[in-house]
């Protein structure tokens, strides 16, 4: 499994997180300006899928893919999004975002921390659970992720 990036983002769209790995290629504008394309595109799915589905959507809006990346998305009860891009050989991952949830934000460093110790450890409790997730150690030894945060 190839991971590309991974957003976390509130209710309101805030960007709480971004990682990347592999991303070759970007956007071409700001990240505050990719943070709100990409939470509107979600909005947007969400409401189209659950509009235009032949059948009931019980889980709504999970993944979609292109010719190059595949999108997975998973949404809290609280309103918290986590979205991954991977690689196209990368099946359901439903529970890795849950346990990214769960295991990783829900984690998120004590406050009382400095931003930089909070934001160190918060990585090294990402890569670990990707590790545990199945992407190779390598890969994120020699690709040190890019972290945004609020």
């Amino acid at each position: 499994m190839t991971v590309h990036n991974l957003y976390l983002f509130d209710r309101n769209g805030i960007c709480l997180h971004y990682s990347e790995w592999h991303r070759k290629k970007q956007a071409g504008i700001s990240k505050e300006e990719e943070f709100k394309l990409m939470y509107g595109m979600l909005f947007s799915m969400r409401s189209f899928v659950g509009k235009m589905s032949p059948v009931d959507m019980k889980d709504g809006f999970l993944a979609f893919q292109t010719s190059k990346y595949k999108l997975h998305y998973y949404e809290t009860p609280s309103g918290l999004k986590v979205v991954m891009n991977t690689d196209l050989g990368v099946g359901n991952i439903r529970d890795v975002l849950h346990q990214i949830y769960s295991n990783v934000s829900l984690g998120l460093a004590p406050q009382c921390l400095g931003p930089a110790a909070r934001r160190l450890l918060e990585r090294r409790r990402l890569e670990s659970y990707l590790l545990e997730a199945g992407l190779p150690a390598e890969e994120l030894q020699s690709n040190r992720p890019a972290m945004g945060y609020r």
